[in-house]
């Protein structure tokens, strides 16, 4: 009993005692003394007064289990009510949200965000970027995809980077702050990349914005918040990168790859046919040299492994989910990243190869059971 009501309630350590612990439901230390009788041995007036206790201990018992019987069920129940009214306070919250994802299908960045979306049952509508002439995003300055325009009463706010966007989103599910503030605290900062080329970052970007009982009531612990940061950066920095030179790894590969890209991407008929002969030549091309930047193994194959196995060894065997018992954050990028690849030999070997299948199967069942 005391197991279920710290399963229940956070406030089981002091309902432990109360409900499980015999001193709170047993009879006083005296009483159970009377019940062995006095020396000399027991006649009439004994066998009464050893009887009695034991009728008086029986049903002290009985009522005891049944208290602690209903102080059980009322806490079942208060979590419950409690873990409604937050599931409707998201759902009014989502309900106000109309949203517009911009992307390209088979982008990690853009699955990681539509993996999110879909898990917290999130309607929003996707349009389709061409990537050549990119006519659908000529309204945003930021050229990159995914973007996500939310509309929030009449407010409409767009928000750039896959990061940003998880991070913004569930600040806002979990706080109910207005968007237009949340957005805020990710702010543009320009950079150098490696290559000497300008690129956008963004501040905060793995932050969640919520106040110490937020925090609190979302990851139990500075621990549980502080791996998931480090695991979204993780897919971000280097999962996303052996994406490319796993897909793109032989001719016959990236032939396969842009075939699907063609056929799931918004393309023009020439365009298609000419990014499907021309885009696969050139990207097995790109991917020896991204190869080559990241330092990979001579067969890519092992970086993607060794990557995946990483993934489930910090997940470990005693829960489903690096989130526990349902997806974090972490849970859903890694998720997303990797799901671009389903249908190609890539994405076959990884399964085959790795023990990454049973936690990847679990997100999925995990984001296909969300409710809608």
């Amino acid at each position: 009993m005391a197991h279920a009501v710290r399963a229940l309630w956070p406030g089981g350590r002091a309902l432990t005692w109360r409900l499980g612990g015999r001193p709170a439901l047993g009879l006083p230390a005296q009483s159970r003394a009377g019940l062995t009788g006095a020396a000399g041995g027991p006649g009439p007036a004994a066998t009464t007064r050893k009887g009695g206790p034991r009728l008086l201990g029986a049903a002290a018992l009985a009522l005891g289990g049944a208290l602690g019987l209903y102080h059980t069920a009322r806490w079942h129940l208060r979590a419950q009510n409690l873990r409604a009214d937050l599931s409707a306070a998201q759902l009014s919250l989502s309900s106000r949200l109309q949203l517009t994802l911009y992307q390209y299908k088979t982008c990690p960045f853009c699955s990681k965000v539509r993996a999110f979306l879909d898990f917290h049952a999130l309607p929003y509508q996707v349009v389709e970027v061409n990537p050549v002439r990119r006519a659908e995003i000529k309204f945003s300055s930021y050229r990159k995809v995914p973007i996500l325009l939310a509309q929030e009463g009449d407010s409409l706010q767009q928000l750039n980077d896959s990061s940003v966007i998880i991070s913004a989103l569930k600040t806002y599910l979990v706080s109910g702050q207005p968007l237009e503030d949340i957005i805020t605290y990710y702010p543009p900062m320009k950079a150098v990349n490696d290559q000497g080329k300008e690129v956008t970052e963004f501040c905060n970007k793995y932050w969640l914005m919520l106040d110490e009982k937020e925090a609190q009531r979302m990851y139990g612990g500075k621990e549980a918040r502080t791996e998931e940061m480090k695991w979204r950066r993780w897919a971000d920095d280097w999962l996303v990168h052996l994406i490319s030179p796993n897909v793109y790894r032989t001719p016959t590969e990236a032939l396969a790859s842009f075939d699907y890209i063609v056929k799931e991407g918004n393309f023009g008929t020439v365009e298609g046919a000419m990014a499907k002969y021309v885009g696969a030549a050139a990207m097995y091309l790109i991917s020896k040299r991204l190869k080559s930047r990241h330092h990979l193994q001579d067969d890519v194959r092992e970086d993607l492994y060794e990557a995946a196995n990483k993934w489930v060894a910090a997940v470990g065997e005693d829960r489903p989910f690096m989130g526990g018992q349902k997806p974090n954050l972490a849970d859903l990028a890694v998720y997303g990243v990797l799901r671009v690849m389903e249908g190609l030999e890539a994405f076959d070997d990884l399964m085959r190869h790795t023990h990454i299948q049973p936690w990847y199967l679990r997100v999925e069942k995990a984001i296909t059971e969300a409710p809608q």
